[in-house]
């Protein structure tokens, strides 16, 4: 189960969280997971406090599956829980109905326009700003790019009664073309293609410092990094899933490289992990740049003036250029493209070219 249901109507505000106790959420093995209700939902509901937690489940707003030996991912028969210390095995099932007092603001006028790149009967693709999610998650539950997506589509979704849905999934940081399913037929023949690798996948990157070369091709496989106190951080790993990414030197500046990279893989921070174990990490990149310690202080809210400097950018300079994939309808191949976002582009205005 997710965050939230993936059908809904994102021009409506949600009335319940779906979530699944997960022994992997905890870095731990899933016979080791014991946890208590309320230490559970605070991990995912970074937004609440503990207390107010306690009070929803006090109040009957909580149903739990649990498992059990015989049914390891729940009965499917949900039972009202009031009790916070619960505790929680690997594999249960917990809803949270949220009370109509506490739900988010349906959004209205003021939610941000999309800008389409691509369009077709069940296809559309849009160009993702920066620091927009592209779904709702953990502290980023409203503004999305799928809400945004919602909202343009709102007549469509009234009349026929079917959600868009993305088709893959891009950093919140990373800008760049973003494709979106808005008919199930449609959606469900552009995910095989993605699962197939049948996509191509370009992205436009400014990195430190000048890569030895003008093209090359870098296959190191890619796992959790367990030494790093950040849990989703990656690295290259010998025990990791294989991954290829080509690059080609687009321009050299003094100091930097802007590099377009194509993806024959698409796992977790690829691009990121590959560049930065070249030995020429991605400008403003908090995580696999200069210091992850970056990534921590971002996330409490405490990044100072020196950070900034050492950054460059307010976010990483990775923007999703290009992305070719064959229509649903007529099966011809369809390129679509997004010009390099105006703040990338007005970091390299500032710097001297070198050819």
């Amino acid at each position: 189960m997710g965050l939230f249901e993936k059908e809904r109507d994102l021009n409506r505000s949600p009335d319940r969280i779906e979530l699944s106790v997960d022994g992997s959420f905890f870095r731990q093995k899933s016979s080791e997971v014991l946890v208590r209700l309320d230490q559970f939902l605070l991990a995912h509901l970074h937004w609440r406090s503990r207390t107010s937690i306690q009070k929803l489940i006090r109040d009957g707003h909580i149903e739990v599956d649990a498992s059990t030996p015989d049914h390891p991912q729940g009965s499917g028969r949900f039972q009202t829980e009031t009790r916070p210390g619960r505790k929680l095995r690997h594999g249960s099932q917990v809803i949270v109905h949220i009370p109509e007092e506490l739900r988010l603001p349906e959004p209205e006028g003021e939610v941000s326009p999309v800008t389409e790149c691509y369009s077709e009967p069940g296809v559309l693709a849009v160009d993702k700003p920066p620091h927009v999610p592209v779904h709702p998650s953990g502290r980023h539950v409203l503004d999305t790019m799928i809400q945004r997506v919602h909202f343009h589509c709102a007549q469509a979704i009234q009349e026929h009664g079917e959600a868009p849905r993305l088709c893959h999934r891009l950093d919140r940081e990373t800008s760049g073309v973003l494709l979106i399913g808005t008919r199930p037929r449609e959606h469900r023949k552009l995910r095989l293609q993605f699962e197939r690798h049948e996509v191509r996948k370009f992205y436009l990157a400014i990195v430190w410092g000048a890569l030895e070369g003008q093209s090359g091709s870098v296959a190191w496989p890619i796992g959790s990094d367990r030494h790093s106190p950040v849990h989703l951080k990656m690295t290259v790993t010998p025990d990791g899933l294989p991954c290829r990414t080509d690059w080609r030197v687009v321009r050299r500046f003094e100091g930097y490289t802007l590099v377009e990279c194509e993806l024959h893989t698409g796992r977790q921070h690829q691009i990121r992990v590959h560049l930065a174990a070249m030995g020429h990490p991605i400008v403003g990149d908090k995580l696999y740049g200069p210091d992850e310690q970056l990534f921590l202080r971002a996330a409490d809210g405490i990044l100072s003036a020196e950070d900034q400097t050492r950054l460059q950018l307010d976010r990483q300079a990775l923007h999703h250029s290009r992305l070719i994939f064959r229509s649903p309808k007529t099966g011809d191949p369809v390129t679509v493209e997004s010009p390099l976002a105006s703040d990338l582009q007005a970091f390299l205005d500032g710097l001297t070219p070198l050819d």
